[in-house]
């Protein structure tokens, strides 16, 4: 069975740890808990398309914000990143470019994929479709996620583990 190391990164308060919450464990807490640090989860599962079983190794990072540089290890080692912005906060969709520039400048390009999360809040929503159309023609897989209502959640690490097959 292959194992594949995954980073959330984003800015703080996104939603990161809720999504591994909501995939992992089939649950969701409005209760907020800052990550410290680095939390680590896995779930097996079977990637669309085919493929084997995959075990996904998903290091949930303290958000960008409290970004240092000792932080940059906790990324050696990734197959894969899944890059969280809040749809309400399009300020966090800027620090996902930011930190989707640097991780590739340090490691190269690796998959990844970006959860638009907090969907269930549309009357806030503030990130323009506009936005999300030019990450998709930069070749980003983008997705609009909910882990209140587990909207996206399952397509959206299933999108990655999909790009982590054929990455090989």
């Amino acid at each position: 069975m292959l194992t594949k190391k995954v980073c959330l990164l984003g800015s703080y308060s996104v939603g990161k740890t809720s999504l591994v919450a909501r995939f992992v464990q089939s649950v969701f807490s409005e209760k907020y808990l800052t990550t410290v640090g680095v939390k680590i989860d896995k779930k097996v599962l079977a990637p669309p398309g085919g493929g084997p079983e995959m075990t996904l190794m998903l290091w949930d990072l303290a958000g960008e914000d409290e970004f240092q540089k000792m932080q940059m290890s906790y990324l050696r080692g990734a197959a894969g990143f899944l890059y969280v912005a809040d749809g309400t906060r399009p300020a966090s969709l800027d620090k996902v470019r930011d930190l989707h520039q640097r991780v590739t400048a340090q490691f190269g390009p690796l998959p990844h994929v970006l959860a638009l999360n907090k969907a269930d809040l549309e009357d806030e929503w503030q990130i323009e479709d506009s936005a999300e159309a030019r990450l998709a023609a930069d070749g980003w897989r983008v997705r609009r996620t909910s882990a209140k209502l587990a909207s996206g959640v399952e397509e959206t690490f299933g999108d990655l583990a999909g790009l982590l097959v054929q990455n090989g």
